[in-house]
């Protein structure tokens, strides 16, 4: 990976950050501003940027959509299946394999309960698993995958490169690929940010370029320069996940939710 980021380095040093991105359309906006959003989940809007995120990734309602690991909160999931129902298809992909099984049975009880209360919002939802998109979902057959805070736990787990092959063979050539995580300290040693929830976003780069997908534009919408990225427990120090509880609750409150990198790819060969 280090010898593939040299190579791209100097290309990526030409590859402009991506300024101000068009407002939400009015759909989208409509959802944004729904009923269906819980009120934590629309708190945290300042800090996630849904509408300029989704903007960024090029999100229309006629396209079929895949997010990796929808969440038990259903953040996203309850802006993009409303918004995708009557025209597109949003695919939930679900926690599946190793990793964490307690998070994911939680993970399939929020999402699948969501869907049997309420029909009319999700109804059309179609569910996928994530190891294993391609045991339910056709070659080539997905516009837009969708995938946020969830890269430093493959990475961890070691098996990074196989789910992003999965990624590149349901996605149409064209196909874009959106990533959201936390991003650290590039001066800082990887495997020790790794071990705080953390990913240098160079290494990140020419992780998917290896695998067939090339990077399009980089934004700064996420970005929190109040993020010192040392602390006691990782990035789970910050909210929401806020794991020292009332131990300095005022400081991580005021400093926010972790500096993120946003990435956009596109698939542009097959493997």
């Amino acid at each position: 990976m280090r010898i593939l980021t040299r190579l791209l380095l100097p290309a990526l040093l030409c590859l402009p950050l991506v300024g101000p991105v068009r407002a939400a359309d009015g759909e989208l906006q409509r959802w944004l501003d729904g009923p269906q959003r819980s009120e934590a989940n629309r708190a945290r809007d300042a800090a996630r940027k849904p509408a300029e995120t989704l903007a960024f990734f090029g999100l229309r309602p006629e396209l079929t959509v895949i997010e990796i690991w929808p969440s038990v909160g259903a953040w996203w999931f309850e802006i993009l299946a409303p918004y995708l129902r009557d025209r597109g298809q949003y695919i939930g992909a679900l926690h599946a394999g190793a990793h964490n099984p307690p998070a994911a049975r939680a993970e399939h009880e929020a999402i699948e309960g969501r869907i049997a209360r309420q029909p009319e919002l999700y109804g059309k939802v179609r569910i996928a698993h994530s190891p294993g998109l391609p045991d339910t979902l056709a070659p080539d057959s997905a516009d837009l995958l969708l995938t946020f805070m969830n890269l430093h736990n493959w990475v961890t787990d070691g098996n990074a490169d196989a789910v992003i092959a999965e990624f590149h063979k349901v996605l149409k050539p064209g196909g874009v690929l959106g990533v959201v995580d936390h991003r650290a300290d590039p001066d800082r040693p990887a495997a020790e940010q790794l071990k705080a929830g953390y990913l240098r976003e160079d290494d990140v780069i020419a992780l998917f370029e290896k695998a067939g997908f090339r990077l399009v534009a980089r934004a700064e919408i996420a970005a929190n320069p109040r993020d010192t990225k040392d602390h006691p427990q990782g990035v789970w120090t910050l909210p929401p996940s806020l794991r020292l509880k009332d131990v300095d609750r005022a400081r991580y409150l005021a400093i926010g939710e972790s500096d993120k990198f946003t990435l956009k790819f596109v698939k542009i060969a097959p493997r």
